[in-house]
């Protein structure tokens, strides 16, 4: 009796032991759920350094491109390789492959990518839609910017010709009215154009500095137009000085 029992305990010890070694090596390994509900052991880094490249066909419309990348990557990591090739965003992607679309998170072994394996990329067509809205965008504001260029450098000719008026009328000097009155006509035009243009951002900026411009020389000559009304014109005259003619004397020869 006593030598089973201690066969018994001695059965149970090596049990124990057992389990307890076996429990600890579970406990060393990290599982995971992968796409499908399969669980395996969770990837480290060195797993995944260990494992090779595969050298992918990636069909993009009529393009084609040839990817080398780890054989445990995932479909989200070629996407950042093929951003390189194609210069479509990750998020822009979308790869087909054996007919179905693949998530981010799936791992291209575990989906039965092999070296040679053909991937289909297509472009996002809400991206697509995006880019074409982004597209018009950026025309509108470089038409805008054109176009507030154009005035801008119409600005500076009048702006100018506001500065040489000014200096006349301060030296004293009387400038024709109609010449004040079509500056201010030909400066409310380029106020007019600048109403016109449709701008934003940067563009709305540089509207609004030409229209401050305009308007401080519009300002200046209604100054200007009061201060000339003030300035008296010069008269120059002639004096012309007159001179008699001298005597005329005849001198009359006699002959015998």
């Amino acid at each position: 009796m006593m030598k089973g029992r201690s066969d018994y305990s001695g059965c149970m010890s090596e049990g124990s032991a057992t389990t307890t070694s076996s429990t600890s090596k579970d406990e060393e390994i990290e599982w995971e759920m992968r796409p499908g509900g399969m669980l395996v052991q969770k990837r480290t880094e060195k797993s995944d350094s260990l494992a090779p490249n595969l050298l992918i066909r990636v069909a993009y419309g009529a393009l084609r491109y040839e990817i080398s990348v780890n054989s445990q990557a995932t479909f989200g990591e070629l996407k950042k390789l093929l951003t390189a090739e194609t210069g479509l965003q990750p998020g822009e992607q979308r790869l087909i492959f054996r007919g179905k679309e693949r998530e981010n998170g799936e791992y291209l072994d575990m989906c039965g990518v092999k070296g040679r394996s053909k991937v289909i990329l297509m472009e996002d067509p809400s991206s697509r839609e995006r880019r074409a809205i982004e597209m018009r965008r950026n025309a509108k504001i470089q038409t805008a910017h054109r176009a507030i260029s154009n005035v801008s450098m119409e600005v500076d000719k009048l702006a100018e010709q506001v500065s040489a008026i000014e200096k006349s009328i301060s030296n004293g000097t009387k400038v024709p009215e109609v010449q004040i009155t079509t500056l201010i006509e030909m400066l409310m035009r380029q106020a007019i154009k600048l109403d016109g243009i449709a701008a934003e951002g940067d563009a709305s900026a540089q509207k609004n500095l030409q229209g401050k411009r305009v308007q401080k020389c519009v300002e200046t000559l209604d100054v200007l137009k009061i201060s000339n009304g003030k300035v008296k014109p010069v008269i120059v005259t002639t004096k012309w000085e007159t001179f008699d003619p001298p005597p005329t004397t005849a001198h009359w020869e006699f002959f015998d």
